[in-house]
């Protein structure tokens, strides 16, 4: 009996042993499979956070390169509204990268290629554009060169200019001087400029002195001197008989009238054509007043083509 009691009680001691190492070996392989499965999971984090990153470094990549062309392109006078859409679209997606839990990187992988592509675009186009700028600053630096070049040659054009002006301006003065001294030279010159009196039967009287009551009329007698200068041809000779007190005795009904002396308009009292032929002719101007001369010294003067040419004077008593 109480053999059979012991062999039950061992049988139980084994029985528990063996459950207990069954246990042992059951939490074990649990414990394992629970290790392995944390172990994943934190490989799989460190994976995804490596990943996230990643990805967030190239996002800031593309937004540094995006800033840089955007103002490569403004300061060629570009529009850039395109890649300034781009730019907010590219903050957005880092924003959702920080802050979204379930974020697919799969689909960030596909806008950073689309990314990518648009700067790969604008490279493109902004080496086109250097290429035309260099074209550019070349034709504007050969442009600046022959602007200066032309500016050079106007300058030295206008000194040339200038001196031609004076050379010209020098030569008209010269060739007016020498002109108006020809002229002045060819002046027809009245010598010997006497006045008698004529009364009213006719009666001549000469001495330069004379009663008012046998002063009828005036003989401006006077000779032209001879000149080889002087072109033979029809000259108008003026005379303008001046009063004792200086003034010029006209009457338009009687022939008076006016020419042009120093630039000026200047009164005659009379005035006769001759025919110069240089021989040293004499001429007479006689001149009917009609009225009576007061007291006094009057005064001859005579002009032609412009140049006072004679001069004489005569006393009435």
């Amino acid at each position: 009996m109480e053999q059979m009691q012991e062999r039950r009680s061992n049988t139980a001691v084994k029985a528990g042993l063996v459950l207990t190492s069954a246990l042992s070996v059951l939490l074990g392989y649990l414990y394992f499979n629970s290790r392995q499965e944390i172990d994943q999971k934190n490989v799989d984090i460190t994976s995804k956070t490596k990943e996230l990153l990643l990805t967030n470094t190239k996002l800031d990549s593309i937004s540094t390169q995006l800033d840089a062309k955007i103002a490569e392109l403004q300061s060629m006078g570009q529009q850039v509204d395109d890649l300034l859409a781009v730019k907010a679209q590219l903050e957005q997606d880092k924003k959702s990268l920080i802050n979204s839990k379930n974020v697919s990187i799969r689909d960030y992988e596909n806008k950073i290629k689309g990314y990518e592509a648009t700067l790969a675009q604008k490279d493109a186009e902004l080496a086109k554009l250097r290429e035309e700028n260099a074209v550019l600053a070349t034709q504007n630096k050969t442009l600046t060169t022959e602007r200066d070049n032309l500016a050079t040659e106007n300058t030295g054009l206008r000194t040339d200019k200038q001196a031609l002006s004076d050379s010209v301006y020098s030569t008209t003065v010269k060739n007016r001087e020498l002109t108006e001294k020809v002229t002045l030279a060819a002046a027809l010159k009245a010598m010997n400029v006497t006045v008698n009196a004529v009364n009213s039967r006719g009666k001549e009287r000469d001495g330069g002195e004379y009663k008012a009551k046998r002063v009828d009329k005036i003989k401006i007698s006077f000779k032209l001197a001879e000149n080889p200068l002087t072109k033979k041809e029809e000259k108008v000779i003026y005379m303008r008989l001046l009063d004792p007190q200086g003034n010029v005795i006209s009457d338009m009904a009687t022939g008076s009238g006016a020419f042009v002396f120093g630039g000026k308009e200047t009164v005659y009292t009379a005035k006769q054509s001759v025919f110069y032929d240089n021989s040293g002719q004499n001429v007479d101007f006689i001149y009917s007043r009609g009225a009576p001369y007061a007291k006094g010294k009057y005064t001859i003067e005579l002009y032609s083509e412009g140049f006072s040419v004679g001069r004489g004077s005569f006393d009435v008593k």
